[in-house]
């Protein structure tokens, strides 16, 4: 072999191990990187499917002749929600599902400590909104309306402003301050087009006129 062709032997493997090793480094990471990912996604998507299949069971415990849930089926299906998908929107929302059927049951602290638990970290803003005012309501059949007036102090997304304020005006109308009341039904009807303030909202502020009569 000539010098000239040991000299570009050397050049070779000079520039190998300066641009081909970091190169092929580089794209073994890449791959690594473009696996890791699709595969995350892929589990993603399979904790989604089996979170979506155990909500649709929770709520298919409903369907009896009675509409009555199965107590104990609740309880089970609600328990897997919590220990395999707890904190995501689909176990959340298995939570307002149960706190509904303890409200329908007269378990009152029982629905107050589920809708407290999805208040506390709600997956999204939907849900610590509807938990909110849930948890209102909840208080309010414990005769515990300013707990729940407190429960609503604070701003809220435009979307929930009429529900909000027409449930302060309910427990409003529950503590006997009428115009404090009046003033929460104006508030929610001017929240609502025209057409959807028509309606019970409406008739809520009938009723506290005729009270002033």
């Amino acid at each position: 072999m000539s010098s000239t062709d040991d000299e570009s032997l050397a050049a070779a493997k000079d520039w190998w191990n300066r641009n081909g090793k970091p190169l092929l480094t580089g794209a073994l990471l890449a791959g690594v990187v473009v696996l890791g990912w699709q595969t995350w996604h892929k589990y993603q998507a399979n904790q989604s499917q089996g979170a979506s299949a155990l909500y649709q069971a929770l709520l298919e415990t409903s369907l009896t002749p009675d509409g009555k849930p199965d107590a104990s089926k609740v309880a089970e299906l609600s328990g897997k929600l919590k220990s395999e998908f707890g904190g995501t929107a689909y176990a959340q929302y298995g939570s307002l599902f149960v706190a509904k059927v303890a409200v329908e049951s007269g378990k009152l602290d029982d629905a107050a400590s589920e809708l407290k638990s999805v208040l506390d970290k709600p997956a999204d803003a939907t849900l610590g909104e509807i938990s909110r005012q849930r948890l209102a309501r909840v208080l309010a059949a414990q005769d515990k309306a300013e707990d729940a007036l407190k429960l609503l102090e604070g701003d809220t997304d435009k979307a929930f402003l009429a529900s909000r304020e027409e449930l302060k005006g309910d427990l409003l109308v529950q503590l006997g301050r009428a115009d404090d009341a009046h003033s929460a039904y104006e508030k929610a009807k001017a929240a609502l087009s025209d057409d959807a303030a028509i309606g019970g909202l409406q008739l809520k502020l009938d009723d506290l006129a005729k009270g002033d009569a």
